[in-house]
């Protein structure tokens, strides 16, 4: 693109050295380039379509209740809260019982259930330090209800013969005498 004063020169006009640098600031302050123009337009384009579609979206809320939609986007957001709230509260439940679960299987518990009625669970809850009370609880339901936990059956102690092919017939005798007062044969 040509300047100005290469243009002026085509017509054999020339601005004086001395008048240069106040020629070039009126000019500038008064007119501006082919480019100039042209992009301030499509500025000018982008800007107005834009505001186009800026009223356009906006004509699409017209008669809507902005108080109205405020109430249901509070509304939406304490729902959402309190299903998170429930979330993490069952993911919480879920833990500690799957914590009471293993607690019981370790200490040897014969039906999961049953052990854990008798708990208190609430109490467990709330407690502050659950693995030492939930053993606790589960050695005080052990002392009272062993039958629960199968600790002290004559199966897992056995004192007389188990019945095997070796060794000697333990109580032998015994049997002998039992047979002979029912009033039964002899083995053979």
């Amino acid at each position: 693109m040509k300047n100005i004063h290469e243009i002026l020169k085509e017509y054999e006009l020339e601005v004086p050295a001395d008048k240069k640098a106040a020629f070039d600031k009126t000019w500038k302050e008064n007119y501006r380039t082919k480019s100039e123009y042209d992009n301030a337009v499509s500025q000018r384009d982008n800007y107005k379509s834009s505001l186009d579609d800026v009223n356009a979206k906006l004509k699409e809320f017209e008669g809507v209740d902005v108080n109205d939609l405020q109430g249901q986007i509070t509304k939406l957001q304490g729902d959402l809260k309190a299903k998170d709230d429930e979330y993490a509260a069952k993911e919480a439940d879920r833990m500690f019982m799957d914590s009471i679960k293993e607690a019981v299987k370790t200490a040897g518990g014969r039906n999961e259930k049953a052990v854990i009625a008798m708990l208190d669970i609430d109490a467990l809850k709330k407690s502050k330090n659950q693995s030492d009370d939930i053993k606790t609880a589960l050695e005080n339901v052990k002392k009272s209800d062993g039958y629960l936990f199968g600790v002290n059956e004559p199966i897992n102690n056995p004192v007389g013969g188990t019945g095997g092919n070796g060794g000697a017939d333990i109580g032998g005798d015994d049997v002998t005498a039992l047979r002979a007062a029912m009033g039964l044969p002899e083995k053979k």
